[in-house]
């Protein structure tokens, strides 16, 4: 079996009106950097058990970076795109089997093969929608050089799938399976329309993201079936807590989010309270054990005159983290309403360039309006500034002026 990465890959490494398209058909399956999921943890699993190599994993690709879904492995959770094996099944559409990276002439100098322990097999299958756009890949990774025949790509295949069927359904799925709450798509579904309601009737609308503390520890010591069960508890607590017209759903794992209609941020605190009290009360047997939890919370309000979900939700996300760093089991809310202007969520490559056009680092736009934009980026600090950004697939340069940046992300306003 050749290496089948293209002699022309060089010079021509990305079609930008097809990347365009896969990125749209990635943003419809809102899978970024969503919490772990069991169902695609036993798929990694299973790479890792049937191949007999130290990773396997399952990963998604953006703009600028690779993100791991699952990984059976220590491995970081992303990495920068443009050192990946997987972005040449993610570009050509076609399986990658390396059996040994030293000695290939497009990897040998890759720094994941260079480093301390470094990767020397690889073999990826691209993992395509039905429409065929390649959204990330499904691979085995290994520390040493290993044959590959194409009974094992094909048993690599399958699990790709397998994976990909598993994605599709639950984008088919209104309810969640476990906890029979509305699953992910369908929660932001209502709630995008409970947030344009809000807006447009200058009510206020407050958000509060739920997380189970220490639950990784639930089902390390007591098993999966014991952690499946306090889910199921916490959603019953939580529901019996709200009202008929708020919109409660489980965005992956121990995640969950409520939208609360009518609701002012002071309002939702007290909501928030109810909630988090409901979630220590649980109780699960198992075997001579009880099993009690605590939840962290995070709440964030809507501005009457602009936002968006997206902004809600990610607001009410880092209250949640600042509960987390000030010691669990509390609710914490964001400091100010949630105001978005006319921007948009989007999920687009593009390009910084600077220093006279002479570089230019690969990014990901996570937002975008008439007068700035949210990007994405592998380091934030090796950013000027003031640069230009280009989206190749609509013709557009904008030049930006750095409104605010942290570790991996910044906040740009168009000059």
């Amino acid at each position: 079996m050749t290496n089948p990465v293209p002699a022309f890959w060089q010079e021509a490494p990305v079609a930008e009106p097809q990347e365009a398209d896969r990125l749209a058909a990635l943003d419809q399956l809102d899978l970024l950097d969503t919490p772990r999921d069991g169902s695609f943890d036993r798929i990694v699993r299973l790479i890792q058990n049937i191949f007999n190599v130290p990773t396997g994993l399952v990963s998604l690709m953006d703009g600028h970076r690779q993100w791991h879904l699952a990984c059976s492995s220590g491995m970081d959770g992303e990495a920068e795109r443009k050192d990946t094996f997987c972005q040449y099944p993610v570009v050509t559409g076609r399986s990658l089997v390396v059996r040994d990276a030293t000695q290939d002439p497009v990897f040998a100098l890759n720094p994941h093969v260079l480093a301390e322990n470094g990767i020397r097999f690889y073999a990826g299958v691209p993992l395509k929608t039905h429409e065929g756009h390649t959204i990330g890949t499904v691979c085995a990774v290994g520390t040493e050089p290993r044959e590959f025949d194409a009974r094992e790509l094909q048993i690599l295949t399958d699990l790709a799938d397998m994976t990909m069927g598993e994605i599709e359904l639950r984008q088919q799925a209104a309810t969640d399976v476990l906890t029979g709450l509305l699953s992910r798509r369908e929660f932001k579904d209502r709630a995008t329309h409970a947030v344009m309601l809000g807006l447009r009737h200058k009510y206020p609308v407050s958000c509060a993201v739920i997380d189970v503390d220490h639950f990784k520890l639930v089902n390390d010591t007591h098993g999966h079936a014991i952690g499946d069960k306090v889910l199921h508890q916490i959603a019953g607590a939580c529901q019996n807590e709200l009202r008929s017209t708020d919109i409660l759903g489980r965005l992956g794992g121990e995640e969950f989010a409520a939208i609360l209609p009518h609701t002012t941020l002071a309002q939702a605190v007290d909501v928030a309270e109810k909630l988090r009290k409901a979630v220590k009360r649980i109780q699960v047997q198992s075997e001579n054990v009880i099993i009690k939890v605590t939840a962290s919370i995070g709440i964030a309000a809507l501005g009457t005159e602009a936002g968006d979900l997206d902004t809600l939700l990610a607001e009410a996300d880092k209250a949640l983290y600042e509960a987390k760093d000030q010691g669990r089991d509390r609710c914490i809310s964001a400091r100010t309403a949630v105001m978005a202007g006319r921007r948009r969520r989007v999920l687009k490559g593009g390009r910084i360039v600077f220093n006279n056009r002479f570089s230019a680092i690969d990014c990901t736009i996570r937002s975008l309006g008439d007068e700035g934009a949210g990007i994405d980026v592998w380091n934030a600090h090796d950013i000027p500034e003031k640069f230009t950004l280009v989206i190749a697939p609509e013709n557009v340069e904008r030049q930006c002026l750095v409104a605010s940046r942290a570790e991996k992300h910044l906040e740009v306003q168009f000059c």
